[in-house]
């Protein structure tokens, strides 16, 4: 059984380029129990906590529950529920959960194969992340999940047959806006090279967004990150939106995030595609935490 392409086909709503990451979250969440505790059972009362906090953190805008993945990741051959009364998740809901005391672990043909090849954890970790969120996250959220996933060169026929990212467009994104972050103006550079600048997707790769200058933002790691979390948006006339939910009371806060609200855009230079419109949206859509705030 080839556990890094099932990992790759886990059932989830792609329609329309909706995100969905509760099970990718779930799964990541497991392994790196796994990876601390071989033989670990999560029993959801007492990982719902986390979990929640991971789906308020690294998934969409939309209120949800782990509740609906600690059941339905079942159907993906990767994990198992057993309740106080045996084996068998009880159903999606909250409450009926907790009250039959189910708990999830990986499967165990899953952990055997684990046991027999370490690193096919870290194969496995680097598909949900890959294909769920951008890199700028992946870091922290190996980090928030407990997880230390080695780095991995892919080989065979499912590396073969996915979509290669465009090297070329960190180059193109940077020059378009030459060489500074689109929403605050950073520059900086080390002699001729430029430091803590990013080439940022607005549509995640991961999502079908393409390597093009209209689908990027030149911007410094700071709003890079906050932009992939959902802190910062674009909205009409590529004005740049920040987030109520975000909240910040030093004067460091409110100079680098909550004044940059309704800001134009600096860039990209003239000649140069903005970002395009249905980038937009699905970053306003599926990224983009709760109300703008009213323009600084």
């Amino acid at each position: 059984m080839d556990w890094v392409e099932r990992t790759s086909n886990l059932r989830q709503w792609r329609q329309g380029g909706v995100r969905a990451p509760h099970k990718p979250l779930l799964f990541l969440y497991a392994l790196g129990r796994y990876q601390q505790d071989a033989g670990s059972v999560l029993k959801y009362s007492a990982v719902e906590a986390d979990l929640k906090r991971l789906l308020a953190e690294y998934g969409p805008a939309n209120k949800t529950t782990p509740a609906y993945p600690f059941h339905h990741l079942v159907s993906d051959g990767v994990w198992e529920v057993r309740t106080d009364r045996g084996p068998g998740s009880p159903g999606s809901g909250v409450q009926v959960l907790r009250a039959a005391g189910a708990a999830g672990r990986l499967v165990p043909e899953l952990r055997a194969a684990l046991g027999r090849e370490p690193s096919l954890l870290g194969r496995m970790a680097r598909v949900l992340l890959d294909q769920n969120f951008p890199p700028s996250l992946h870091d922290e959220l190996c980090e928030a999940v407990g997880l230390e996933p080695e780095p991995v060169v892919e080989a065979g026929p499912l590396a073969a047959g996915r979509r290669q990212r465009d090297r070329r467009m960190r180059e193109a994104v940077l020059t378009a806006y030459e060489y500074r972050c689109a929403f605050c103006g950073y520059d900086g550079r080390i002699g001729a090279v430029p430091v803590g600048l990013e080439a940022a997707h607005v549509r995640w790769w991961a999502f079908g967004g393409p390597d093009d200058v209209d689908n990027g933002l030149c911007l410094c790691s700071l709003h890079h990150k906050l932009f992939d979390k959902g802190v910062l948006g674009i909205g009409d006339g590529h004005r740049v939106l920040v987030s109520q939910s975000f909240i910040g009371h030093s004067p460091a806060a409110r100079e680098h995030v909550i004044a940059l609200s309704g800001r134009p855009l600096i860039g990209p230079q003239q000649g140069a595609r903005p970002v395009a419109a249905a980038h937009r949206s699905w970053h306003a859509s599926q990224v983009f935490h709760g109300v703008p705030r009213p323009a600084a």
